[in-house]
């Protein structure tokens, strides 16, 4: 599942710079994260980093993104060969 940013976030600014997919930007009121690049930080972490730095514990599983494991590693996957411009022909 990709992760969500409730409305208990206090825009403290550490969950942005930490994630390695650049999922987390700042809202209007909160931060969000942006479903299609969450990889709950597969594929460079063990556990998502956001969650990790986060002090009021407001960063859930989204249930309306249920992705497992093999999804998020295949996003993942997209997401790297997109940033490095590699092309597989």
């Amino acid at each position: 599942m990709a992760l969500k940013i409730t409305a208990e976030c206090i825009n403290c600014d550490v969950c942005e710079p930490v994630c390695p997919n650049q999922a987390i930007f700042e809202g209007e009121l909160i931060y969000q994260i942006l479903s299609d690049r969450c990889t709950e930080c597969v594929g460079h972490f063990d556990t998502p980093q956001c969650v990790e730095v986060c002090p009021v514990d407001c960063i859930p599983k989204d249930p309306d993104y249920p992705e497992d494991r093999g999804a998020l590693m295949n996003k993942y996957l997209s997401l790297t060969s997109a940033a490095s411009g590699s092309d597989v022909t």
